[in-house]
């Protein structure tokens, strides 16, 4: 499946334009850290665009998130790889993130989710001002942005081996290099 396949499959699943943003600035993490590791860009773009595909259908059913979703990717042929990834970014299933991918997924979530609030209390509203010592102070601050789980992000030093300093500086730049696609 290439990207504009991918992009079609996902906006005949979400209509709601933050989510279908959020899974915009996941792909563009994973891209990031796909580069980091020297890894497959493309397939990780899809696991990072495709990994909410089922939330609409899903909201008001948790458990049953990211299950439907790894069911429609892989009635969509994409790779093992892809689906088992998906599957497992949903830490309400106790399923431990086995390969990198789905490890730089599982930690790549909610990392987006933390720095897009992170530019929202900014006067400007805008990526380009925001710095990664700023989302580290942020990452600090329990009550900022609670739905941005801090046990999940700080994995990224077991998980990756990547300090968060250093995730939070390629998660950063990932998502400036897309600010106009976010409206940030």
């Amino acid at each position: 499946m290439n990207r504009i396949q991918a992009l079609e499959l996902l906006e005949s699943h979400l209509k709601n334009k933050n989510l279908f943003k959020h899974c915009l600035a996941v792909e563009a993490i994973m891209v990031a850290l796909a580069e980091h590791f020297n890894a497959n860009k493309e397939d990780w773009a899809l696991a990072g665009l495709l990994h909410d595909i089922d939330y609409e259908q899903t909201m008001n059913d948790p458990e049953r998130h990211s299950l439907i979703g790894s069911d429609i990717l892989k009635e969509n042929n994409l790779t093992d790889e892809i689906v088992q990834a998906v599957k497992t970014h949903n830490e309400m299933h106790g399923l431990k993130p086995e390969s990198l991918m789905a490890k730089s997924l599982f930690v790549g979530d909610p990392i987006s989710g933390l720095i897009i609030a992170a530019a929202l209390v900014l006067p400007s509203k805008k990526l380009d001002e925001l710095r990664s010592e700023n989302i580290v102070r942020r990452f600090k601050e329990k009550a900022f942005a609670r739905g941005a789980s801090r046990d999940i992000i700080i994995q990224c030093e077991t998980l990756l081996d990547l300090p968060l300093e250093q995730f939070c500086d390629i998660s950063l730049k990932a998502l400036q290099g897309i600010s106009n696609d976010l409206g940030l």
